[in-house]
């Protein structure tokens, strides 16, 4: 009889353990945009990113770490100096704080967070045909979002505005990111 409750409290723990820290794979879209008064025209560019996330539970709020690798691409230009094209990709770094709003019961739940992101720049392609530009390496926004929870899946949209002139110039130009985002929990 003992080894019968003892199993049946290990269950049980295991499966309060599972609810209470959840983690996956995360793959993501995104559209960013400069942010700058500096050049005569903008344009917005997509870029992709995987990465793994972890997240602990607690009751109706969480938190949530991501580690992963990002890219982004967007454009500038001056009139009479020519346009700039932006790749950009590295490591990407977030930690979120959220509410879940909407339960939805054993099917998953709606959440809002916020948070800050962290981007290091290991590759970085800034062609103007005139000279090479200087880049900022490391990029720091803050975020915020919505979120849905379905069974095992995470859709997420969140906004991300920079912080950080990744223009080493006397310019100035911060980034705006678009971003969606579908992981999978195990």
């Amino acid at each position: 009889m003992k080894k019968f409750l003892l199993a049946a409290l290990l269950c049980i723990s295991v499966n309060g353990f599972a609810q209470l820290i959840q983690f996956g794979p995360q793959f993501s879209y995104n559209i960013t945009s400069p942010l700058t008064n500096d050049f005569s025209s903008k344009s917005s560019g997509t870029g992709m990113g995987v990465a793994g996330f972890a997240r602990v539970n607690l009751l109706l709020f969480y938190g949530q770490g991501e580690f992963g690798y990002a890219k982004s691409k967007f454009n500038v230009s001056q009139t009479g100096l020519g346009e700039t094209e932006y790749e950009l990709s590295g490591t990407d770094a977030t930690l979120i704080v959220g509410f879940k709003v909407i339960p939805l019961g054993k099917l998953g739940n709606v959440r809002i967070f916020g948070g800050y992101n962290w981007k290091n720049y290991s590759d970085i392609s800034a062609n103007n045909n005139l000279n090479p530009i200087a880049i900022e390496k490391n990029n720091s926004s803050i975020l915020g979002g919505v979120g849905v929870d379905l069974w095992k899946l995470t859709l997420d949209y969140r906004y991300l505005a920079g912080v950080t002139d990744i223009d080493a110039s006397d310019r100035s130009i911060k980034t705006a990111v678009s971003n969606i985002s579908l992981g999978f929990k195990f």
